[in-house]
């Protein structure tokens, strides 16, 4: 995976990060999600340097980047601090101004990124996600039953961390198998990937924090935001899955987006949650123009 790329760690304000950097062109920042790592873009990394300078980082806490320590306000794993991660590593690679593509919780620090840093961002790509704060006041048994996850992770005393230690891998499989995809999308060399990294308790116990940041601190980051009317200013592109947990929504996705962005197009996809490795040529052909009209 990723042969043509260059794979280094990075120090981004004290927090160190693993990145795989390739192509060339105009810059583009790829965020993963959980529970995955920067390998979940090896399908579209080769494709996506012909046109663009690529940067794929681990989020802080995930794959091969620092654990940091938390506390009570889990604001060391706020989507506004790996957001803040993103932007430096950036700058520090010399790309002032960039787009970025987040899948699931990459998008949600995208989002974030693109309310803290309107100036860096010149587009936004959001695979598979609503936003946090619509996700949150929208509970109802569908929205519980379906992301179960998240009010699971999001207990206090390291609950999920001690149920998962029984069995993470085959926990790590029902996850990656779950969401409207199969578990056999995934190649051998990414699952391997997911799978060691997983396996670390540090790494698991970042996760579960990455979670409860986001039933705390990250919401009250998006009430201010909503109370200040700051919105998504730069283009947005929401793409989903017909198969995954936004298709499911009371609501149509873009009617959702455009709550919270002022330019928002895109559209629902074949397959589940994870489209990168299961329609990474539909993701592609839905995403390479709309990164290429910064261009023009």
């Amino acid at each position: 995976m990723f042969e043509t790329y260059e794979t280094t760690d990075v120090d981004v304000a004290g927090v160190r990060l693993r990145v795989r950097t390739g192509g060339s062109g105009p810059a583009v920042l790829l965020l993963h999600g959980f529970p995955q790592t920067s390998a979940m873009w090896h399908l579209m990394a080769d494709p996506l340097a012909d046109v663009a300078t690529v940067v794929a980082p681990d989020l802080r806490g995930y794959g091969d980047s620092a654990r940091l320590s938390s506390d009570e306000s889990h604001s060391p794993y706020s989507f506004r601090a790996m957001a803040a991660d993103g932007v430096g590593l950036m700058r520090q690679l010399g790309h002032e101004r960039f787009a970025v593509v987040g899948h699931d919780r990459g998008a949600r620090v995208g989002h974030r990124m693109g309310l803290d840093h309107p100036d860096a961002v010149e587009r936004l790509v959001a695979l598979d996600i609503l936003p946090t704060r619509h996700v949150y006041s929208t509970v109802d048994r569908r929205v519980a039953t379906a992301y179960y996850h998240w009010f699971f992770f999001a207990q206090p005393g390291e609950l999920a961390e001690h149920l998962m230690a029984g069995d993470p891998g085959w926990y790590l499989h029902r996850l990656l198998g779950g969401w409207g995809s199969a578990l056999d999308i995934f190649g051998p060399e990414a699952l391997a990937e997911y799978e060691r990294c997983f396996a670390d308790p540090a790494a698991r116990h970042a996760m579960m924090e990455d979670y409860r940041a986001a039933a705390a601190i990250d919401l009250e980051h998006d009430d201010a935001d909503a109370a200040a009317g700051r919105r998504l200013s730069m283009p947005l592109l929401a793409l989903w899955g017909a198969a995954g947990l936004v298709a499911g929504d009371r609501t149509d996705p873009l009617d959702v987006w455009w709550g919270y962005a002022d330019d928002v197009r895109g559209g629902e996809l074949p397959g589940g949650h994870f489209l990168a490795e299961e329609c990474p040529g539909e993701v592609l052909a839905a995403m390479l123009p709309f990164l290429a009209e910064r261009d023009q």
